[in-house]
Order: C-alpha cells, then structure tokens, then sequence
C-alpha cells in the first residue's frame, strides 16, 4: 500500500495508462511525413533560406517535438517506477 501512496503523490507519473501504453508512449516517434518536414525546414533553415511563415512553422514543429520528448520521459520515468516497485514488494 505505501508504494502505490508513492506512486500517486509523483506528479511525474502518468496514470490510467496500462503497461503497453507507456510502452508504445515511450517509444513513440514522430509520424514519417512529420519528420521529413522538420528536417527540410531545420535544412532550410540552416541555409538561412525560410519564410517568416516557415519559421513560424518549425517553431511550432519543434515545440510539438519538445512535448513528444516530456511524454516519452515521463511514459519512461513511470515504467522504471513500476518495476522498482515491483522489485521492492
């Protein structure tokens, strides 16, 4: 009962989500298209070749993709949780 008491006062963990969910969470990637846009955008930009609206864009890509990676560190975060848990009961 104290680890689950642990579990729900980390602000980190992410609830609800079942063991396959953090998993698949965790190793989430960015769609294939998406990907592609974002290097071509980071290439141009690079080149010093981008749009105002292009910028705008890859500014908006790149919080996407900072938000993924929260995500996926936490999903990470909660599946090491779990087991340490799991190894402590």
């Amino acid at each position: 009962m104290e680890w689950e008491k642990v579990m729900n006062q980390d602000s980190e963990i992410l609830h609800g989500l079942s063991h396959g969910e953090l998993e698949a969470l965790a190793d989430g990637l960015l769609a294939p298209s998406l990907q592609l846009r974002l290097d071509e955008l980071i290439a141009r930009a690079k080149e010093g070749q981008l749009s105002s609206a292009e910028e705008a864009e890859l500014d908006s890509m790149l919080a996407r993709t900072d938000q993924l990676m929260i995500v996926k560190t936490r999903a990470r975060y909660t599946l090491q949780r779990q087991h340490a848990g799991a190894l402590s009961r």
